[in-house]
Formats: structure tokens, C-alpha cells, sequence
């Protein structure tokens, strides 16, 4: 993966867009540090993730969420923590 200064990106911007459109990945640094990772748009980076076994699709529609019901603890949250304290 090719990198490009926060100098170049603001100074050739139009180019460096039509290379990004063009399929291609850039890393943007600011004082020599990366900071900024400029990928094409798109679904396929979703689709290429559920192939590659990195994510599953949705089994449900996102309109589903709206009928989960909520439930009550015996536990409260502040003993769950008070528990899980110490132990990692």
C-alpha cells in the first residue's frame, strides 16, 4: 500500500481521488505518522469480509431490531462489574 502525505492529499487532491475511485488503497500520514486510511466506497468491502469469513451477514432485517424485547436482571450491572473486577 502506497503512502501519501497529508501535504500531497491536500495539494493533488483531485488525482489522488480518481486513483482511490480506480480501486486503489492509500495511507495518509501527518508527520510521518499514519493517520488516515483512504479506501474506495462501496458494499463490496461487506461482501469481501463475509467471504473471507471476517463477518456474517445479518440474519435479521435492521426494522427487527424494533421487536426485541427488554428483559430484567436478578444481577445488577454494578455487581456484574464489582464480579468481573481483579479477574483480567
Amino acid at each position: 500500500m502506497e503512502s501519501i502525505t497529508h501535504r500531497e492529499m491536500r495539494n493533488q487532491s483531485a488525482e489522488i481521488l480518481r486513483r482511490v475511485a480506480s480501486g486503489e488503497t492509500l495511507q495518509v500520514t501527518n508527520n510521518g505518522h499514519p493517520t488516515a486510511l483512504l479506501v474506495p466506497a462501496g458494499g463490496d468491502a461487506l461482501d469481501a469480509a463475509i467471504a473471507r469469513g471476517e463477518a456474517r451477514p445479518a440474519r435479521l432485517p435492521v426494522s427487527a431490531v424494533g421487536t426485541i424485547r427488554r428483559r430484567t436482571s436478578p444481577v445488577t450491572t454494578a455487581a456484574i462489574i464489582s464480579d468481573t473486577r481483579g479477574r483480567w
